[in-house]
């Protein structure tokens, strides 16, 4: 091949001027990547570097800026493609000869002294060919792509490095330059350097171009005739690589002396003492500096900072990336007070409520850590100020939002949370999304406690869970959604307690079964809290009777809007329990009565329940049965008249089985427990001595042992009817 032909950009441009798209723009490189795979495997070098100058050529365009990062990737890619087969060609020139017999197979850690004349005339016809392109950026990328094949020439290729470090300077493009060092330090990579030398260099250079374009020393070269942001915006991610490339391979020992080469001291004695750096550079310095020099030099950073101040990146952000940085490792001493005390100076200047909350949120968790509560103060006076100045955006919400989280964190007692400046008033200003999940880690962090007593407490709470609740979509969200604020909501009327107040708690019920009506879950939360103020009330024995006919009442009324049967009957069974207590016979009649109902709807035949729910139902029936011992009998309605009216419906053989050991209790004449009220009359003193009694419950037990026959020959098994007939005779047998 000749330099001729290496050379003619003419002979591989398109005729005339065409308009493509994106797409097929992409399309053609990796035809061109296709072509070039195979022109190689054809041993058509020729054409394989041809086209490769082709697609290095591209690079040199730079008219449609926001797809020249694109572009890099896919013509870097195939260039990557091109310095790995130039690689593994050189290479096994260097391990067979030509007859294929193996010369000697290279170790990893090869020397040039291993290389056979063959591979080395090779490798260096290839530097050679490239290097006769006269067009200084497909050369620069060519020569790249095959630089970790120096190896095969040389010991110490960082001298050539060098070489083509300085040739970058060439490039008038901003964009195009910044890519091709961008390029230059991933290549660099595969050579395992630890030199550092010429990635300081790439960014000074970058460095110099940028701030002599920013400052309008130069006018911007190439295609780019836009805002400078954006230029900035495409560059950076080419001084974020080359920042993480430089420590990636220094050690703790070269960390100054690289500060000094970036020309941010004039020794080692006064870390970043001169003003020689531009924001977006800083940005990415700071990023990747050991945290022990961020910690030690925190002040002098701070003070570069306050200088620092461009339109390549905005301010606020490297006073937050320094703020967070800190507060992995920054210690409790005279530094840390320097640090708060020049930062309060310096956002005390910020109009702008969206950069002071961005700069105070990386610090406040240092402030807490080291309890500096003047400091939070003045803080938080700031933002409620600008606060009222401006309202809030979305992005100024989310930042508030981690400002919060941080407090609740911190503080174990709401009440000094509440205490702070401003706090409850700056929750008020919040809305949307922001405002529900600081309001949802309040009644989390409040709920963690044992109970929640002090009044100004609860009503606030009170005004945050209803927040929670009207910010649930019941009709859109998901149960799993829902389920976390339905629980803390739950929780958090569960842990109130007003002591020695029963009627202004049972007003807060009532208000909660208001405000939080949809939440079933709550229900039950409201139905056992109404009981155990009842219970309460009873023990105190200075309440008045009304009070506990209003919890019941309250609870009677609450239980039918429980969606699930079987919890209702649970319910009702409980409310019952509290009524006996009270001795309000009546109205533990008329919950028992409505817990009965609850059993012709939870038919346990009819196949639907799983077999827990059914061993569930059971158990309530048994523990129905046990509170009906105790129960007086209805003089009109007759004594056996609950237990009849649990064997309507279809019922099962355990049911009948907990009806028949009722029935053994009660006909004892002396019930086996009483109830503790004295109001409550048990049935062995209330009919003592009457034969009509022992006739009813004689006639009961006739009814279910019918009806235990009629269940268990209707069993079409015959293992189980033989199961059936087994628990049947053993739950009679043990009745005498």
């Amino acid at each position: 091949m000749h330099v001729e032909e290496l050379d003619d950009s003419h002979k591989f441009a398109e005729d005339g001027i065409k308009v493509i798209s994106q797409q097929e723009y992409v399309s053609r490189l990796h035809q061109l990547k296709d072509e070039i795979t195979h022109a190689w495997n054809n041993d058509d070098r020729v054409t394989a570097l041809k086209l490769s100058i082709k697609v290095a050529r591209l690079l040199m365009d730079t008219s449609v800026l926001q797809f020249y990062p694109t572009l890099f990737i896919l013509a870097t890619d195939v260039l990557d493609m091109l310095g790995d087969m130039v690689w593994e060609r050189i290479r096994q020139r260097a391990e067979f000869a030509e007859d294929g017999t193996i010369i000697c197979p290279l170790p990893e850690d090869f020397e040039a002294s291993n290389i056979c004349f063959d591979a080395k005339e090779t490798c260096y016809n290839w530097f050679c060919k490239i290097g006769s392109i006269r067009e200084l950026l497909p050369r620069l990328y060519l020569e790249l792509a095959i630089f970790p094949c120096c190896r095969f020439l040389l010991d110490r290729p960082v001298d050539s490095l060098q070489r083509l470090v300085m040739m970058t300077r060439g490039i008038a493009d901003p964009l195009a330059s910044a890519y091709c060092r961008l390029y230059m330090a991933y290549r660099m990579q595969k050579l395992h350097l630890c030199d550092t030398g010429h990635l300081v260099t790439c960014i000074n250079d970058l460095h110099f171009q940028f701030r002599r374009i920013l400052s309008g020393e130069d006018a911007t070269p190439g295609n780019f005739t836009g805002d400078r942001r954006m230029l900035i915006s495409l560059v950076e991610p080419t001084i974020e690589y080359i920042m993480k490339s430089i420590f990636k391979v220094a050690n703790q020992a070269q960390v100054g002396d690289i500060v000094v080469a970036l020309g941010l001291q004039g020794n080692q004695s006064e870390l970043f003492g001169k003003l020689q750096c531009m924001s977006v550079v800083l940005h990415h310095l700071l990023k990747e500096l050991p945290l022990e020099v961020v910690c030690s030099n925190a002040v002098e950073i701070l003070h570069l900072i306050e200088c620092t101040n461009d339109c390549s990146l905005n301010q606020c952000l490297n006073y937050k990336l320094l703020g967070f940085r800190l507060c992995e490792g920054i210690s409790q001493g005279n530094s840390v007070n320097a640090v708060i005390d020049k930062l309060i100076q310096v956002v005390s200047q910020y109009n702008s409520l969206e950069e002071y909350l961005k700069v105070v949120d990386a610090y406040v968790e240092i402030i807490l850590q080291n309890q500096m509560g003047p400091s939070l103060n003045a803080i938080l006076d700031g933002i409620f100020e600008r606060m009222c100045n401006e309202g809030m955006a979305q992005d100024e919400l989310a930042n508030l939002q981690s400002v919060f989280l941080k407090l609740l964190f911190h503080f174990n007692n709401l009440e000094d949370l509440f205490a702070l400046n401003h706090f409850i008033d700056m929750l008020d200003m919040m809305h949307g999304s922001s405002r529900n999940i600081v309001n949802m880690h309040i009644l989390n962090k409040a709920t963690r406690n044992t109970c929640i007593r002090d009044p100004s407490t609860i009503r606030f709470l009170f005004e945050i869970a209803q927040a929670v609740h009207d910010g649930i979509d019941f009709s859109n969200m998901r149960n799993d959604d829902i389920q976390q604020p339905a629980r803390l909501i739950s929780r958090y009327v569960d842990m109130v307690d007003h002591e020695s107040d029963p009627e202004r708690h049972f007003t807060f019920l009532v208000e909660c079964r208001g405000a939080f009506g949809s939440i079933n879950e709550l229900k039950e939360t409201l139905v056992h809290s109404s009981n155990r103020l009842a219970i309460r009330a009873v023990r105190d024995g200075k309440t008045l009777p009304g009070f506990i006919k209003s919890c019941l009442a309250f609870s009677e009324v609450t239980i039918p809007s429980v969606p699930a049967h079987s919890r209702q009957l649970k319910l009702y069974i409980e409310t019952a329990e509290v009524a006996l207590l009270g001795g309000l016979i009546s109205h533990s009649d008329g919950l028992i009565d409505s817990a009965i109902s609850c059993l012709q709807y939870a038919d346990l035949m009819d196949g639907l329940q799983m077999p827990n729910e059914v061993d569930g139902i059971l158990s309530l029936v048994r523990k129905l049965c046990s509170l009906v011992v105790i129960v007086p009998g209805n003089s009109t309605l007759g004594v056996t008249y609950i237990p009849k009216s649990m064997m309507t419906g279809r019922v099962r053989v355990k049911v009948l089985c907990a009806i028949v050991s009722l029935s053994a209790a009660i006909s004892q004449n002396e019930l086996p427990y009483r109830a503790i009220s004295k109001e409550v009359i048990s049935n062995d003193r209330l009919y003592f001595g009457d034969q009509s009694y022992s006739r009813e419950l004689v006639l009961l037990s006739c009814d279910i042992l019918q009806s235990m026959n009629e269940i268990i020959l209707q069993e079409p098994s015959q293992a189980a009817r033989g199961n059936m007939a087994l628990e049947a005779c053993n739950c009679i047998a043990s009745s005498f």
